[in-house]
């Protein structure tokens, strides 16, 4: 039996007689079964060789949820980019500042299942009309101290702001959101969008789409100079 010792001074014998003593070994090590060769007849292997089908069974079942997942996330990055690319197309056919402004509240609500949103520019707009969603601070950064760290930073903020940054942005229905997503908007302004739901913007989530939202909006609204 010298042809079946192995290196470390282990006999066949004593790997067999430890794995009876041990019938729980292949449990704590799948992939060592699935390396195993069984002999083509039936008898007690033939338990082993279920055993090795049920784990390809179970790493395939795993496969195939990844599959479906990744499957899942292409199919809603391409609506996410339709999305996008349509309102993106849509500001290009604005013909006025408040026209391109009213265009981005239009898509984001209808396209983007927003709740509420917020558009802050800095300088003075006494031609705009008067909107909900529009807060013009003439005055520039300086009016809204809170947001000096984020605006000094340049990018995109998700998750929950301060109570006094989401009552500077909501107003009287600040009590209604309980998530937001912060935008700068180059150095025109800020974009927010806030939602009732807790879990809708957090700082895990991804911002490439809304990077490419916000520098939409900037090359819109930067052909119409505020004072």
């Amino acid at each position: 039996m010298s042809d079946l010792s192995l290196r470390d001074g282990l006999t066949a014998m004593e790997v067999a007689s430890y794995l009876r003593r041990h019938p729980e070994f292949l449990n704590e090590f799948p992939d060592l079964a699935l390396g195993l060769r069984l002999p083509r007849d039936q008898g007690p292997a033939a338990s082993l060789a279920s055993y090795q089908l049920d784990v390809l069974r179970d790493k395939n079942r795993e496969l195939n949820r990844r599959l479906h997942e990744l499957i899942d996330i292409a199919h809603e990055n391409e609506q996410l980019m339709i999305r996008v690319h349509t309102l993106t197309l849509s500001l290009m056919r604005a013909t006025s500042l408040y026209d391109s402004l009213a265009r981005v509240v239009a898509g984001l609500t209808e396209d983007f299942d927003t709740q509420l949103v917020r558009i802050v520019l800095f300088g003075r707009a006494d031609s705009l009309p008067k909107a909900e969603w529009l807060i013009v601070q003439p005055d520039g950064p300086r009016a809204m101290p809170a947001f000096a760290e984020f605006l000094q930073r340049n990018e995109t903020l998700c998750g929950r702001l301060q109570p006094e940054k989401v009552e500077a942005l909501f107003g009287q229905r600040a009590d209604e959101v309980k998530s937001t997503v912060l935008m700068p908007v180059n150095n025109l302004g800020m974009l927010a969008i806030g939602s009732d739901d807790m879990d809708r913007f957090h700082p895990g989530m991804g911002t490439v789409f809304l990077k490419l939202i916000a520098e939409a909006i900037t090359a819109s609204v930067v052909r119409y100079p505020l004072a």
